[in-house]
């Protein structure tokens, strides 16, 4: 193969034709011989598809250099040499890894034999230590045993015990103040308390019914010195300012188990409190506040009015002050009640001040400021009792039975004053003035009541206490007053006494129609009023029918009857009677001005006053007309009555209008 690979590289680098043509011809000629075969075989061979002759030849052509004949002849021993150093090279390096091999033989063997002897020293060993193995064995299984014992222990003791640091909390809080931890392990006791009740359905009763008690003990020695504390923190809230810390809320939110030493620390802060109240209420009274601001209250009890509404406006305060104090301490605490036993707290605190309140308020009312001064008080009393019972409710019953004793008291003295005012005007009846307008007394009473329904109007009471109180004043007063005027105008004339009591009425009527609740009243009034008016315009009518010469013509009129016979045969009822009367009435038509009753130009109001002058002159029309009509019916006996009256009914209502 080398030999004809070499050579057919020899022809393919040198173009010999000829010796191409040589071979083809022998070839040619012999077509069946092997060598033929063999070189046409090797001609054929596609040399790009075989990559190993293609590695042959590029490694051929490393080492061959030269192309010359001695060196083609030589080729195969060339190449001889060069696989025979090859393998040489091969040989020396094997050579090496077959020594290395071998001492990394001699070196396992040595570590076999060792490892055997190992083995061997390690049974006899384990032989001898059979014995220590079981043992430790067992010990550590016991070990196990005993650490899972331990952690059960301490979970039992974790969960039933208390810890060094909480019983040295309880313990030494009984001469320390009371802080946040006293409360976790007072929890923690409880919760024990109630955890330990798992072991009575155990066969661990004997161990739960011991921690039970022990929990028990442990629990009220620090209720009590809990409460204790508690009482002593209580006692010391006797500034008018209080701040309710809140360790002490939670004391209370503790103590709501157990009822009894919650109502005696409950008890305990409603008496510190109520002495404050008290004392604050004594030094607002004679001292004033700090610094002298604001003034002592007594500094003005010279103005009742002033004087009793600061003393209810510190009450107010007072109160609103010592509730939010009570719901501060009481905030944490859920035991159902405690809103009725917070309004019990305020009642107690509250009750201090009743006695020196209600002693001030009584002297003032008996001193009888005035009617105007003792309603205001009244009402300012019905307001705080309304205000401060909106605040507590019914809590504070002692004080809102003070101010509602004082309401009464006032009221009752008030209703006398008016009742003695009126006995007064009853006992010395004042006569009417010359100008008929109302007297002295009327004015000053009805000033007097419009002073006093100013101040019902200005108050804060609810709509139905001062619609009630209303009709009760208006009672006590109009009543007396309207009898006093009729009494005082029963020696005066119809005229003068319808006057009288039109100016009198009229009055009262403009003095209530400035305030409500006075509707049936001003309809009374105006009732009386239109009462009183019908008797004027009679009087005004007849005045001017007496003054224009029909007086006695109409009386005439009215009283004939046909059974009498002709008109005109009366006396005075002549036509020439009857018209010497029509002059008269023509200067009264003339000038109907001054055909106006004196009484007219004493009336108050001018309303009234146009009212009867357009009224009266409606009756003297139709008077006129019942003439005319009698005058001008033929029966009567009058000849050519239009001589006689010359103006129509229309005409004198015409000129009269």
């Amino acid at each position: 193969v080398w030999e004809s690979t070499a050579w057919r590289w020899s022809v393919q680098n040198n173009g010999s034709a000829r010796g191409h043509n040589l071979v083809s011809g022998n070839v040619s000629s012999q077509p069946n011989n092997p060598l033929s075969r063999k070189l046409h075989k090797i001609l054929e061979t596609r040399l790009d598809n075989d990559k190993e002759m293609l590695e042959a030849l590029k490694s051929l052509s490393g080492f061959f250099t030269e192309n010359s004949l001695r060196t083609r002849r030589n080729l195969r021993g060339d190449i001889e040499k060069r696989s025979l150093a090859i393998n040489e090279e091969f040989v020396r390096i094997f050579k090496d890894v077959k020594e290395d091999l071998e001492s990394i033989h001699g070196d396992v063997q040595a570590m076999s034999s060792c490892c055997g002897e190992m083995t061997n020293r390690l049974k006899a060993a384990k032989e001898q230590t059979q014995d220590l193995i079981l043992k430790t064995n067992k010990l550590q299984g016991e070990n196990h045993r005993l650490e899972v014992r331990t952690q059960v222990a301490q979970a039992f003791l974790s969960k039933f015990q208390l810890s060094s640091e909480e019983l040295s909390i309880l313990r030494c809080s009984r001469d320390g103040p009371i802080n946040e931890d006293f409360f976790k392990a007072l929890n923690r006791v409880k919760n024990i308390h109630e955890d330990v009740k798992v072991l009575l359905r155990t066969n661990q009763q004997t161990a739960g019914l011991e921690i039970m008690e022990q929990m028990a003990v442990l629990q009220e020695a620090s209720y009590e010195q809990l409460y204790r504390w508690a009482q002593n923190e209580c006692r010391g809230l006797t500034q008018e300012t209080c701040d309710v810390p809140p360790v002490l809320s939670h004391a209370m939110e503790a103590l709501q188990d157990r009822p009894v030493l919650y109502k005696y620390t409950l008890d305990e802060f409603g008496t510190a409190r109520r002495s404050a109240v008290v004392r604050g209420f004594i030094d607002a009274l004679t001292r004033g506040g700090p610094g002298g601001t604001p003034r002592p209250i007594e500094m003005h009890s010279h103005d009742p009015l002033r004087y009793v509404g600061d003393m209810l406006a510190w009450l107010h305060q007072a109160t609103a002050s010592e509730k939010e104090h009570l719901e501060a301490l009481l905030k944490q605490v859920t035991m159902p009640g405690v809103e009725n036993c917070l309004q019990d707290v305020v009642g107690h605190i509250t009750e201090g001040v009743c006695r020196p309140l209600k002693v001030r308020i009584e002297q003032v009312i008996i001193a009888e400021p005035g009617a105007v001064l003792l309603y205001k008080i009244s009402n300012l009393l019905k307001f705080y009792h309304h205000t401060i019972s909106g605040i507590t409710g019914t809590s504070a019953a002692a004080l809102l039975m003070t101010m509602e004793e004082a309401h009464v008291l006032s009221k009752k003295t008030f209703f006398n004053s008016l009742s003695l005012h009126a006995t007064r005007l009853m006992d010395k009846v004042e006569l009417p003035p010359p100008d008929l307008g109302p007297t002295t007394s009327l004015s000053q009473t009805l000033a007097l009541l419009r002073e006093v329904l100013a101040s019902h109007d200005s108050s804060v009471l609810p709509l139905d206490a001062r619609q009630a109180d209303f009709a009760q004043v208006l009672s006590c007063v109009l009543d007396p007053l309207l009898q006093i005027c009729t009494v005082s105008a029963s020696n005066l004339g119809t005229a003068d006494m319808a006057t009288y009591m039109v100016n009198s009425l009229y009055m009262m009527k403009t003095t209530l129609a400035l305030f409500e609740f006075t509707d049936k009243r001003l309809e009374m009034l105006e009732f009386q009023i239109e009462a009183h008016l019908d008797t004027l315009i009679n009087e005004q009518a007849s005045y001017v029918l007496t003054r224009a010469g029909l007086g006695y013509i109409y009386s005439c009129v009215q009283q004939h009857s046909t059974e009498q016979g002709p008109l005109s045969n009366f006396p005075s009822m002549d036509p020439s009677s009857l018209k010497a009367a029509m002059v008269q009435f023509d200067g009264y038509l003339a000038s109907p001005d001054s055909f106006i009753m004196t009484q007219l130009n004493f009336l108050l109001s001018a309303a009234i006053r146009e009212q009867i002058f357009r009224q009266s002159t409606e009756l003297v029309c139709r008077a006129y007309g019942e003439v005319y009509r009698a005058v001008t019916d033929a029966t009567n006996g009058y000849q050519q009555p239009e001589t006689v009256l010359h103006r129509s009914p229309q005409q004198v209502q015409s000129l009269l209008s």
